[in-house]
């Protein structure tokens, strides 16, 4: 090594002092990959969609005095509305319903005027393990398998509910499920286009068909009967529904 480089060396020590020992600064973790948008600001609903974390917790910030005070009250709406414990189930309590014919009659009904968000087309008396039937079924089955047709499900179309009758409107035999609070039917489902699938026509139309025998199908299980087209001449035109246990399991036709 020549004198020049003799010199170097011992004045300029980081240059020859080998590997710096010291700690490398760490990257913040949740700092997010900043994204600027056309005119060169900080694109922040790409950071939002990223991540939570900071800026996450911030959103409600953002969101106008207008806008919470909105969702505040359509929260008090929704848990004044709700029943069975459940503020997806919307409707009142009315309490025990008599019924003239020995065997009728409901202990603590509820009327109910929507589920998960899907309205009724009149409000049904039940009690409240076939309402929660009914909003596994909605859930479940009803809204997924509509989704993409018209918009998806907005309404179900109610051919029966609470009735103190005999089964099939017979003078005499058991008294039916209707007049225990515990079934209900449905003729069809109408979309949010204003469309609507029947059980009637549907059943066998293409494109309806698929759609309408999933459902019914999925409905076994959430109800103990569960009852269709081709169940009997009774029923070619709705779906029976009820939740009467059997010691078999669900009966489904």
């Amino acid at each position: 090594m020549n004198k020049l480089s003799l010199i170097l060396c011992l004045t300029a020590t980081v240059a020859c002092g080998g590997p710096d020992s010291s700690k490398r600064p760490e990257g913040r973790p949740d700092m997010p990959f900043v994204e600027l948008s056309a005119n060169g600001t900080i694109d922040r609903s790409a950071i939002e969609n990223k991540q939570g974390g900071f800026f996450k917790s911030l959103r409600p910030i953002f969101r106008s005095p207008k806008a919470a005070r909105d969702l505040r009250q359509q929260q008090k709406v929704l848990a004044a509305g709700a029943v069975c414990g459940d503020v997806s189930i919307q409707g009142q309590a009315i309490g025990r319903v008599p019924g003239r014919v020995g065997g009728c009659g409901v202990e603590n009904a509820v009327q109910i005027s929507s589920i998960s968000g899907v309205s009724l087309s009149t409000r049904s008396t039940m009690d409240c393990g076939t309402a929660r039937a009914l909003k596994t079924w909605v859930d479940q089955s009803a809204k997924p398998v509509l989704s993409r047709k018209g918009g998806g499900l907005r309404e179900l179309k109610v051919a029966a509910h609470y009735a103190c009758r005999r089964r099939n409107n017979a003078k005499t035999g058991k008294v039916s499920e209707h007049g225990k609070g515990r079934a209900i039917d449905i003729s069809a489902f109408r979309l949010a286009d204003g469309s609507e699938i029947s059980v009637l026509k549907g059943w066998n139309q293409r494109g309806m068909k698929k759609p309408l025998q999933w459902m019914h199908k999925a409905a076994c299980g959430p109800f103990g009967t569960v009852l269709g087209p081709k169940a009997n001449r009774y029923h070619l035109d709705h779906f029976h529904f009820d939740t009467a246990r059997y010691r078999s399991g669900s009966y489904c036709r």
